[in-house]
């Protein structure tokens, strides 16, 4: 079975807003684009994904920092990295803005400045790490990786990092087999209040 890996381009929207809605959803029964959209209609959080993947701002989840795993042809994974110093929060409000969505009226903001981390800015940043069902197993999660690390090699990274949820176990137990080590751990009860998940841990690896 041959994996092929390619940069996503805007035909890919719907698919990556499919991968997106999966890995932050992640067997909970809402997700920061839920808290973000005021809606946990999947039709309608999906709508606006796809079109925040296709913003002119280049937020962390625009299309151009996605690569696709196919086989055969058909989308079964995805991979996001971006650079925090370039898709910042304030890019990632315009890029709301754009799709007719207020981010300063959400919560979510608020929630992360109390439960999240500062990203160091001269790392890279892995996110929405996502393979359809029916095709685990095949090495597809670890193609995404290789091509990503090896893109993150030429722009001259040396450091990647991701945040997961604390209680993500399956998650966490496969950044940690593609090498990534627990940098730090937060427990946060307004995080736990809303999304029934501890908090959030911080890893990293060296390539």
């Amino acid at each position: 079975m041959s994996i092929n890996i390619r940069k996503a381009t805007s035909d890919d929207a719907s698919f990556l807003a499919q991968m997106i809605l999966q890995s932050t959803r992640a067997d909970k029964k809402i997700g920061i684009y839920d808290l973000i959209f005021k809606t946990s209609n999947d039709k309608d959080v999906l709508n606006y994904i796809e079109k925040l993947t296709n913003t002119k701002a280049k937020s962390s989840c625009h299309y151009s920092n996605f690569l696709i795993a196919e086989i055969d042809g058909k989308k079964v994974g995805s991979l996001c990295s971006y650079e925090p110093r370039i898709a910042t929060q304030e890019v990632f409000l315009e890029a709301l803005s754009e799709i007719g969505i207020d981010g300063e009226e959400s919560e979510y903001f608020g929630l992360m400045n109390i439960c999240g981390f500062v990203l160091n800015t001269r790392t890279l940043i892995f996110d929405y790490m996502e393979e359809l069902e029916g095709f685990m197993d095949v090495g597809i999660l670890k193609a995404l990786m290789h091509k990503s690390l090896l893109n993150a090699r030429l722009k001259g990274y040396r450091i990647a990092q991701t945040v997961v949820e604390i209680g993500s176990l399956e998650t966490l137990l496969y950044y940690k087999k593609l090498g990534f080590k627990e940098v730090k751990q937060k427990e946060c009860d307004p995080y736990k209040e809303i999304f029934g998940r501890p908090g959030l841990v911080l890893l990293s690896v060296e390539f």
